[in-house]
C-alpha cells in the first residue's frame, strides 16, 4: 500500500520521510537514476511503507538545484553587510533565478551593526528600492515580523557562504541550534557548516536549511527568462516591442536607469547576465 509523504531531510541515500502521523527512513527506487530525476527536500512524493521506499515523485510545484530544494513558496537570500562583504550580483543573480523558478524572493539584510553610517545610508536606499519593485525585506533583527510574513509557507533559505544563513534559523527556533561558524580569515569568506539538505518544522511554517555557496550560473536561463526576471522591466513600453533594453534607439529602461529611477547596479547586473545567458 502507498502513502502520500514528504521529503524532509536528504543525507546521501538516505531520505527521511514525514507522513501524517509519522517520520520514516527511506530509500528511493533504481528506476529515478533511469529516468534522471533526483529526489529533493521538499518533494511530495508516494511512499511503500512497509518496504520503507520512495516509489513515486509527485509533480512539483517548483524547484531549485542550488540549492536543491522542491515546492518552496518564499526563497530568503540572507544577504550581509560585512565579513563577507555585501554582493549585489550575487544578490540579483539570486533573485532572477527564485522569480523565474515561480519562487517569492525575500531580502534579508545581516551585520549591519559591522557596517559605518554610511554604508548603513547606502543599504537603507538600497532596501527602499527593492521595496519599491515588490521585493520584501526584512533586517535580522526583526524576527518576528520575518516570522509572521513566513506563516504556512514552505521557505528555503539562501545566500553567500557566512551571510548567516544557519544564524537565522537558530534566531526562529533556538532549540535547532544549527552549526555556524566564523569568516575564514585566509580565504575572507564563510566557512560551510551546513552539509545535509534538510526541513525544519518551526512554528507554523517550514524552512529549510541548505548549503551556503558564493557563486550560481545564470547560463541556462534565456534571455527572455532573464528580462522578465527584472520585474521593474515588465510594465516599462519601449520604442520597439522587442527591445532588450541594451542599447537600442527609444530604450525607455536606458532613460529611467541615467535618471536614476532604476537602480544602477541592477541595470549593470542584468547587462552582465545577459551575455552569461544561453
Amino acid at each position: 500500500m502507498l502513502v502520500n509523504g514528504k521529503i524532509i531531510k536528504i543525507n546521501s541515500d538516505d531520505f527521511t520521510v514525514k507522513l501524517d502521523n509519522e517520520i520514516i527512513e527511506t530509500k528511493s527506487r533504481g528506476k529515478f537514476r533511469n529516468l534522471k530525476i533526483k529526489p529533493l527536500v521538499g518533494d511530495k512524493a508516494l511512499i511503500n511503507k512497509e518496504d520503507k521506499v520512495i516509489e513515486e515523485i509527485l509533480p512539483r510545484d517548483n524547484y531549485l538545484l542550488r540549492p536543491p530544494v522542491a515546492n518552496i513558496d518564499v526563497a530568503l537570500i540572507v544577504t550581509s553587510i560585512k565579513e563577507p562583504d555585501i554582493n549585489l550580483t550575487l544578490l540579483d543573480k539570486l533573485i532572477s533565478v527564485i522569480t523565474i523558478n515561480k519562487i517569492e524572493p525575500v531580502i534579508i539584510w545581516t551585520k549591519l551593526d559591522l557596517a559605518n553610517k554610511v554604508e548603513v545610508k547606502e543599504i537603507k536606499k538600497i532596501s527602499k528600492y527593492y521595496e519599491s519593485i515588490g521585493i520584501k525585506t526584512f533586517t535580522n533583527k526583526k524576527i518576528k515580523k520575518i516570522k509572521k510574513y513566513l506563516a504556512n509557507k514552505v521557505v528555503t533559505v539562501c545566500g553567500q557562504t557566512g551571510a548567516g544563513k544557519s544564524t537565522l534559523i537558530n534566531k526562529f527556533n533556538k532549540d535547532l541550534n544549527l552549526a555556524t561558524n566564523t569568516i575564514s580569515d585566509a580565504l575572507g569568506r564563510g566557512k560551510h557548516t551546513t552539509r545535509i539538505v534538510e526541513l525544519f518544522s518551526i512554528d507554523n511554517f517550514y524552512v529549510v536549511d541548505t548549503p551556503g555557496f558564493s557563486a550560481i550560473d545564470i547560463n541556462e536561463y534565456s534571455k527572455d527568462e532573464i528580462k522578465s526576471s527584472f520585474v521593474e522591466f515588465r510594465d516599462i513600453t519601449c520604442k520597439y516591442n522587442n527591445c532588450n533594453h541594451i542599447k537600442e534607439d527609444g530604450c525607455e529602461i536606458i532613460k529611467l536607469v541615467n535618471s536614476g529611477k532604476i537602480l544602477k547596479s541592477r541595470y549593470e547586473n542584468y547587462l552582465s547576465f545577459i551575455k552569461e545567458s544561453k
